[in-house]
C-alpha cells in the first residue's frame, strides 16, 4: 500500500505541476482568471491517479477540478483579465473578484436568509434547517475539502469571509437547538468537507452530539468528497485508525451513520486506495450513500451512470441521488437541460438491476424544496413536466405531483412556469407569505425597521 504525503495544488502553485506545462499559456492564463473568482484546488492523488493528462483538456476530471474559461461568461472573463494583464494590486484582484461574484447568486435556494433558524433570538451561523427532520451542522475546521469540484454550489464557503459563510466553532448551540426541535431525527455534518479536518477535532464534535443529543436524534450523516478525491484518509493518514475508530463508536452507540459519498465519475471509483478504503468504512457499521450533480462536460451520458451506480453496488454503496447544477456560479456552463436530464436519468435507471435503482432523480434542490421531475407527458394536449416534491419546507408538498409547462431550454425550477393555465404552482402562496415574514425580520436585524 502506498504512503503518499497530501499536496494541494492551488492557484499560487498549480503552474508548477509538470502536467500543467503540456497546456499552452493561453489556456493557463485562463485558469488564473477563472481562478481568482472561483477557487482552485486540487491535489496530488487527483492529479497523478484520476486524470488522463493525454485526454486534458477534455478529461472529466480535469474539468472536474481545475477552472475552466467557459465557467465565466464573457464580460466578467474580459474584466477579470484586463485587470490581471495590467497588474493591478492584490486589493483592485479582490475588489473586482467579489464585484463578479456577488452576481453569481451566492449562497442560493434561501440559504442565507430563509435556512439559518434561530435560538433564543440569535442567529446561528453554522447551522441549516430547511427540512423538519434534518438540521445541517458546519464544523468551521471542515470549511475547505482535499480539492474543490469546479460546478461546487457551495464556493461561497471557499473564497469570502467569515460574515459569508456558514461555519460554526462549538456543538453547544446545535445541541440546544436539537433539544428544542424534537421533529429532528437527522444530523447532516456538511462544509466544505467535515472529513478534511483531523479526527480529533472531529471526534470532538460527535461525541458531543453522541452525549448530549436528545434520543430523537437517529442518524448522523457526514457530506463528503474524500473518497473520491483523497481515500488516504481511511488508509495511511496518521490518524486514519482513528477515523475509523470513531466511525465504530458512533454505530456502537446505536446511531445510524451515513457517510454522503459524492462521486462524480466512474474514474474516481476505479483505483485500488478507493475500493480499500470503501471496504474499511464499512466494516465499522456505516453505510455510504452516493450523489452526484449530472454535468456537461463531465458525466452528462447515461452509460456513465449506469456504469457508476452498477459499481457502487458491487462495492456495497447505496445509490442515492442524481442532482441538477444549482442556479449559482458556473451553471451555464456545467448545467443540463431540464429535459435532457430526465432522458439521460431514465436510460441510465433502464440500465441497472433493481439494487441500484434506488438512486432517484433529477432532484433539484431549489428553494422550496427537493423537486424531481418524474417525465415529461402530454395531458389535455399540453406537454408538461411531471413533477414531486421529494422534501418540501412544508411537509405536506412531499409526494404531491405537479405539472409544470413543457421548456426544453429550462435549466432550473425558476425557469419554469405552471401548466393548464395556473398562474401558480400550488405552494407558492406558502413560499409568498414566508418570504415576507423573513423579510421584515431581516430588515429588523438590520434596524431597517422598527420591531
Amino acid at each position: 500500500m502506498p504512503n503518499p504525503k497530501y499536496k494541494a495544488y492551488t492557484l499560487q502553485n498549480f503552474r508548477k505541476l509538470p502536467q500543467i506545462e503540456r497546456l499552452s499559456e493561453e489556456k493557463k492564463f485562463a485558469m488564473e482568471v477563472v481562478g481568482h473568482v472561483f477557487p482552485l484546488k486540487s491535489n496530488n492523488y487527483v492529479v497523478e491517479e484520476l486524470i488522463n493528462w493525454n485526454r486534458v483538456p477534455y478529461d472529466p476530471t480535469f474539468v472536474l477540478t481545475f477552472p475552466q474559461k467557459e465557467m465565466l461568461r464573457f464580460y466578467h472573463y474580459q474584466q477579470m483579465a484586463h485587470i490581471l494583464r495590467k497588474g493591478a494590486t492584490k486589493q483592485e484582484i479582490q475588489d473586482v473578484s467579489n464585484s463578479i461574484r456577488i452576481e453569481l447568486n451566492p449562497h442560493p435556494a434561501g440559504q442565507m436568509d430563509q435556512n439559518v433558524p434561530s435560538l433564543n433570538g440569535e442567529k446561528l451561523s453554522g447551522v441549516q434547517h430547511k427540512y423538519s427532520e434534518t438540521v445541517l451542522f458546519f464544523p468551521c475546521q471542515g470549511q475547505t475539502c482535499h480539492a474543490y469540484c469546479s460546478f461546487c454550489f457551495r464556493w461561497p464557503q471557499f473564497v469570502w469571509s467569515n460574515g459569508l459563510k456558514f461555519a460554526e466553532k462549538e456543538t453547544g448551540h446545535l445541541i440546544q437547538y436539537i433539544h428544542s426541535h424534537p421533529e429532528i431525527t437527522d444530523l447532516l455534518i456538511t462544509g466544505g468537507d467535515p472529513l478534511f479536518m483531523n479526527t480529533k477535532n472531529l471526534a470532538g464534535y460527535i461525541r458531543t452530539v453522541l452525549e448530549e443529543a436528545p434520543p430523537n436524534l437517529n442518524t448522523i450523516r457526514i457530506g463528503t468528497k474524500v473518497l473520491g478525491y483523497w481515500p488516504y484518509r481511511f488508509l495511511t493518514d496518521a490518524d486514519a485508525e482513528d477515523l475509523l475508530a470513531l466511525f465504530r463508536e458512533v454505530t456502537s452507540a446505536g446511531k445510524h451513520l451515513a457517510i454522503m459519498a459524492h462521486f462524480n465519475h466512474m474514474e474516481e471509483l476505479k483505483t485500488d486506495a478507493v475500493k480499500q478504503a470503501i471496504t474499511r468504512i464499512l466494516e465499522t457499521g456505516a453505510q455510504i450513500r452516493t450523489q452526484s450533480p449530472l454535468l456537461t462536460h463531465i458525466n452528462d451520458d447515461p452509460e456513465v451512470w449506469s456504469e457508476m451506480w452498477n459499481e457502487q453496488v458491487k462495492l456495497g454503496c447505496i445509490p442515492y441521488y442524481m442532482f441538477l447544477v444549482r442556479d449559482t456560479g458556473a451553471q451555464h456552463y456545467f448545467g443540463v437541460s431540464l429535459a435532457r436530464a430526465i432522458d439521460i436519468y431514465q436510460k441510465a435507471y433502464r440500465n441497472v438491476s433493481g439494487l441500484a435503482r434506488t438512486a432517484r432523480g433529477p432532484i433539484m434542490s431549489c428553494a422550496p424544496g427537493k423537486v424531481q421531475i418524474l417525465g415529461i407527458n402530454e395531458i389535455y394536449g399540453e406537454k408538461v413536466f411531471v413533477l414531486q416534491f421529494l422534501q418540501g419546507r412544508n411537509p405536506n408538498w412531499v409526494r404531491r405531483p405537479f405539472f409544470a409547462k413543457y421548456d426544453e431550454k429550462a435549466l432550473w425550477f425558476d425557469e419554469l412556469k405552471p401548466a393548464f393555465g395556473e398562474k401558480k404552482f400550488f405552494f407558492e402562496k406558502d413560499m409568498d407569505e414566508k418570504s415576507l415574514d423573513n423579510q421584515f425580520t431581516l430588515q429588523a436585524e438590520l434596524n431597517l425597521i422598527p420591531m
